[in-house]
């Protein structure tokens, strides 16, 4: 039985350009429960990022409400955000943004370190994540000596090694080959079916059509929502 996680409600996102200024999310109504598998796709410049970074609380909404396990996240403090960012939210990006010049457990370490875990305890977590994504030889390897599907692999195990309730995942098969892609989506799913929360945005239909629960984005607005029993 699903539980609320996530409600958006009358949302809106502007940006100023010059002397114009630009909608990029418009009127957004969406409830995201405890354990969905969703995926976000649309063209490019329909707001797949936008909303995706609002969510991950990196971005905030020009208006409308944002409840965040029953708490509205708008008017709250930069620490109080990062606080529940860090306690809830893993991130897993198209281009991976690993520290270049930090190891891969090292990289994992990143988000433990913020919560001020002592280093015997975090190291030990880390190399215990990476390990279990199948990164055993690779612990000591920086991100310039490992193959974009490794790389990957890394970010996801940083992502993760807080144990957070939702993966938020930007384009994460983008920059792989076809074999590498399969591997990162069988990890994201296996973590789905864990019980994590786990949002996709993609522009590849097949990767999209995985999902239980599919969304469409045009022009700011969500046009479809497939596979939700409300929708």
């Amino acid at each position: 039985m699903f539980n609320s996680m996530i409600r958006l409600t009358g949302l809106n996102r502007e940006f100023q350009v010059g002397e114009q200024r630009v909608r990029a999310l418009s009127d957004i109504n969406l409830s995201v429960e405890r354990g969905e598998y969703l995926s976000l796709m649309g063209p490019s410049g329909s707001g797949k990022s936008t909303l995706l970074h609002i969510l991950g609380l990196l971005d905030q909404a020009s208006s409308g409400r944002y409840e965040l396990n029953g708490e509205d996240v708008a008017a709250l403090a930069d620490d109080r955000l990062a606080q529940l960012r860090g306690a809830n939210i893993g991130f897993v990006f198209q281009f991976f943004h690993l520290v270049p010049r930090l190891t891969a457990v090292q990289n994992v370490e990143l988000p433990l370190l913020l919560q001020g875990m002592e280093p015997a305890a975090r190291r030990q977590r880390a190399e215990q994540v990476l390990r279990s994504y199948g990164l055993d030889e690779r612990l000591r390897h920086r991100p310039d000596q490992l193959s974009g599907g490794q790389r990957q692999r890394v970010a996801i195990a940083r992502a993760t090694v807080t144990q957070p309730a939702l993966i938020l995942a930007d384009e994460p098969t983008g920059n792989l080959d076809r074999a590498s892609g399969h591997e990162v989506i069988e990890i994201l799913e296996n973590l789905h079916r864990s019980g994590v929360t786990l949002i996709v945005v993609t522009h590849d239909p097949e990767l999209g059509g995985r999902a239980a629960r599919r969304l469409r984005m045009v022009d700011g607005r969500i046009v479809e929502d497939s596979g939700h029993e409300n929708s």
